[in-house]
């Protein structure tokens, strides 16, 4: 079955953009069980494993090649995509933040798997169906979580700032904000509206991390979209059919980074390749899907110290 993007539209972790959460922790089973020293994600196979799409399974579990379905520059990227989100919410642990908050949090473990001292609340925000799903699932695994976990129900293109302060989010603290992965999947205007409300629910010293990119060059949407077509058919090949251009959106958006600068956030920005370079990996290559443009961006609300 095609899933294609509309208006209103929602999912689970089978479905349209909840499968590529599925997909994104296949990847990192994959990466995990490669590179234990660089990433280590112990509930992404098993999360996969109960989602139930075969191809995925067959792929987090390593009963599929990785090498004949996943470039190894996605491996890669999701080591150091994960490895960057971890370090975040450990700095800003050190720095004494106590409230966490991951937007489109699909089947993040970091609530499960990060060392949380005593205090720290997580809240997870994404589709209802998700989170149920995910909740139960690493319940039936016998999961803990390691810090006061607070799951959000609510579709980011909705009220969720109301339905987050209904789970005991308090403005008036600090707080760490992640949207990993999340940007091109929202519409320009959402992605604008997404990140002045980070800005209006953070008081100095809050920080944030997510992902930016440059505006698209002529050709390369599509390019990308011609990479992602390419995927889309060796993965409908071994049973898995999920259109993945159709999921994101293209064209010309606000850069996540000089937009949160503009309102008021003191940034630091590290490109892929750097990170690449940083880890210890193989540099980018063939870039079809533009990962060497991506930049991750990191910072603090201005009005306090670092």
């Amino acid at each position: 079955m095609t899933f294609i993007r509309h208006d209103g539209d929602s999912w689970d972790a089978a479905s349209s953009v909840g499968a590529t959460a599925t997909m994104a922790a296949a990847v990192r089973a994959i990466a995990t069980r490669m590179d234990p020293a660089r990433i280590n994600d112990p509930f992404a196979e098993p999360l996969v494993r109960a989602v139930g799409i075969d191809f995925l399974t067959r792929l987090a579990s390593g009963e599929v090649a990785a090498e004949d379905s996943v470039e190894q520059v996605a491996i890669d990227g999701a080591k150091v995509r994960t490895r960057f989100y971890d370090e975040f919410f450990l700095e800003a642990v050190e720095a004494g933040i106590e409230q966490m908050v991951i937007l489109g949090s699909g089947l993040d473990s970091r609530a499960y798997r990060l060392p949380w001292p005593d205090g720290v609340v997580v809240y997870e925000v994404d589709q209802p169906k998700v989170l149920e799903f995910k909740t139960r699932a690493l319940a039936e695994l016998g999961a803990e979580p390691t810090a006061d976990r607070r799951v959000v129900a609510v579709d980011l293109r909705d009220d969720w700032p109301a339905a987050l302060c209904d789970a005991g989010f308090d403005p008036a603290s600090r707080t760490a904000w992640s949207a990993e992965g999340l940007l091109g999947y929202l519409p320009p205007a959402a992605q604008d509206r997404l990140l002045d409300t980070i800005t209006e629910l953070s008081v100095p010293g809050s920080r944030v991390a997510t992902e930016s990119r440059p505006n698209p060059r002529p050709g390369d949407d599509a390019e990308t979209k011609e990479g992602l077509r390419r995927l889309s058919e060796r993965w409908r090949a071994q049973g898995f059919d999920l259109d993945h251009a159709r999921l994101r959106y293209f064209g010309e958006r606000n850069e996540a980074a000089p937009y949160l600068v503009d309102r008021g956030w003191v940034l630091n920005t590290v490109g892929c390749r750097a990170l690449f370079a940083a880890n210890g990996l193989a540099p980018i290559g063939d870039d079809e899907l533009r990962m060497g443009d991506v930049v991750y961006v990191s910072g603090v609300r201005a009005g306090t110290t670092q």
